[in-house]
């Protein structure tokens, strides 16, 4: 590719985020100011999780007698907020630099990837998945979608690219990219993807902040108070946006709860239902770790051991332990 053209996408990023950093936080009132509520749980004493209120005493004109009803109602959550607060363009490059070393050890030439065992291409600095025509996406084919969002940000994509965005991965197994690796087509685009690789960084990020409000509302009714603290804690906590943003792209939401092995999913949601109750800052980061560690080893009992799923657990509790060093 030519420099003139590297140049050029370099700076379509820079004004799209700088476009992002410059979009106004919404207005927040003087007793929640400083932190980011991304789910606002009804103030009520938990007790078995049914919230008791008393409601105004009737008084009875015959016998001027007060009498208290109580109403007992279900926990409610209110409504995320449609604009939470956006990262600015450091955090935002802190987050798409450590994401691209998460999935590609920072080598640009696995940003256009096949991992052994796998019937899919990983694409981008969260490793996409992109399938071939015809080929069941068990894993949802995700990087069609970020090649629209590139588009609709002003990045002009090789024109093979373009067509297979609508006919699936141009290869069909990974030998066949393997052997495509070292052309000038794949070698541009990966360069081109590590140029727009902060442009990926927010579309990873917008994915995971609308993923927020439907977390609370597929929790059991039980555990909705305890899920949201947990994700309010961590939201709220120093680095806690990159933490999110990461397991969503690693290992996905998690509202499926069809999925996963033997009925047990492995994402966000699991991490933040298998958190113990804990507090902004440090104790929420290193909760979340060691969560997410326990739900992943969880997911690697219950596999195929014909998958030999245990070899992934070290780079895991590489990763996760990233989760504990604020970004």
């Amino acid at each position: 590719m030519k420099s003139q053209t590297l140049i050029g996408l370099a700076a379509v990023t820079m004004i799209s985020l700088s476009a992002c950093s410059q979009t106004k936080n919404p207005t927040q009132n003087s007793s929640t100011s400083n932190k980011t509520y991304y789910v606002g749980v009804q103030k009520a004493e938990v007790k078995h999780v049914v919230f008791r209120q008393q409601v105004r005493p009737i008084e009875n004109k015959s016998s001027q007698q007060r009498t208290v009803f109580q109403q007992v109602r279900k926990p409610q959550v209110r409504p995320v907020r449609q604009n939470p607060v956006q990262a600015d363009t450091s955090e935002l490059y802190a987050i798409g630099d450590q994401i691209f070393k998460n999935e590609t050890g920072g080598k640009i030439d696995q940003l256009v990837h096949w991992n052994h065992r796998e019937d899919f291409a990983s694409m981008g600095i969260g490793h996409f998945t992109w399938y071939p025509s015809g080929r069941r996406a068990r894993y949802g084919n995700t990087f069609p979608g970020l090649l629209d969002y590139l588009q609709k940000n002003g990045v002009k994509l090789p024109y093979w690219v373009q067509r297979a965005r609508f006919e699936g991965a141009p290869w069909r197994t990974r030998e066949e990219l393997m052997r495509a690796k070292n052309t000038q087509e794949v070698r541009q685009f990966s360069q081109l993807l590590y140029n727009t690789r902060h442009l990926q960084a927010k579309y990873i990020m917008d994915r995971a902040m609308r993923a927020m409000p439907r977390l609370v509302k597929k929790t059991p009714q039980h555990l909705r108070r305890h899920v949201a603290n947990n994700l309010n804690a961590v939201a709220n906590s120093r680095g806690g946006r990159y933490v999110l943003v990461d397991y969503v792209n690693f290992k996905g939401e998690g509202l499926n709860r069809s999925g996963g092995y033997k009925g047990h999913n492995w994402g966000l949601l699991q991490v933040l239902e298998e958190m113990r109750p804990t507090s902004v800052g440090q104790p929420a980061l290193n909760e979340f770790a060691d969560a997410a560690m326990r739900v992943l080893e969880r997911r690697v009992r219950n596999s195929n051991p014909r998958r030999n799923e245990r070899k992934w657990l070290p780079g895991w509790r590489n990763r996760t332990n990233t989760y504990r060093n604020p970004i």
